[in-house]
């Protein structure tokens, strides 16, 4: 069956602004600036007919869809699209031994080593696994329209599957808070029209002079 899916990226969070790792472990709520950017989200594509609102498991998530939860739209919650468990780093800054850490298993992902993680948290191919459980589950709903709302490396990581790479070419895939990702799916082949588009916010930070 053919459907066009919208999927976004959460609004900023504190957290996000001071540059803390959040992952599926910390649930924090959007800062005024998340709630600015989802309001924008909403304003430009709340005419757009959704059928259904898809979110994850973490308030983000519904924070930034709640203008069209809000409407009425059913909306369902799916631990699958959570963000990646960062394990230990979660809720700490980046220093400079998280970086190499960080980079090393990076290296790893992109050697094809999938099992490589954070202590504590969850490899590349863990997350795959879950997520492929949501595309699957994509593929079977019936609605035309759907709305979608996820997390940065959970993105990345749900881009490759949907264009069947491998997941070492994860990092090719961008994310910005309320970034859009446009996809068409057609008998068995997800297309994409947009990625990581922030068209709509347009206007709504004014430039400092």
């Amino acid at each position: 069956m053919q459907k066009t899916i919208y999927i976004v990226r959460h609004g900023e969070t504190e957290l996000n602004r001071n540059r803390i790792i959040q992952g599926s472990g910390i649930d924090a709520s959007l800062n005024d600036t998340g709630h600015k950017q989802a309001k924008a989200f909403h304003n430009r594509y709340a005419d757009r007919g959704f059928d259904v609102v898809l979110t994850s498991a973490l308030r983000r998530t519904h924070e930034t869809m709640g203008p069209f939860i809000d409407q009425g739209l059913p909306w369902e919650q799916f631990p699958e699209i959570n963000e990646m468990g960062w394990g230990i780093y979660e809720g700490k800054s980046s220093t400079p031994e998280m970086k190499a850490a960080y980079k090393e298993m990076l290296d790893a992902w992109k050697s094809g080593d999938y099992e490589a993680r954070i202590p504590g948290g969850e490899s590349a191919q863990q997350l795959a696994d879950r997520l492929f459980i949501f595309v699957e589950h994509l593929k079977q709903r019936q609605e035309e329209n759907i709305l979608v709302c996820s997390h940065g490396r959970a993105m990345r990581c749900l881009m490759t599957l949907l264009q069947r790479q491998e997941l070492s070419e994860m990092d090719q895939y961008h994310h910005s808070n309320t970034g859009l990702y446009l996809v068409d799916y057609q008998p068995d082949e997800f297309v994409f029209q947009l990625e990581n588009d922030l068209a709509h916010l347009e206007g709504t930070f004014p430039q400092k002079a």
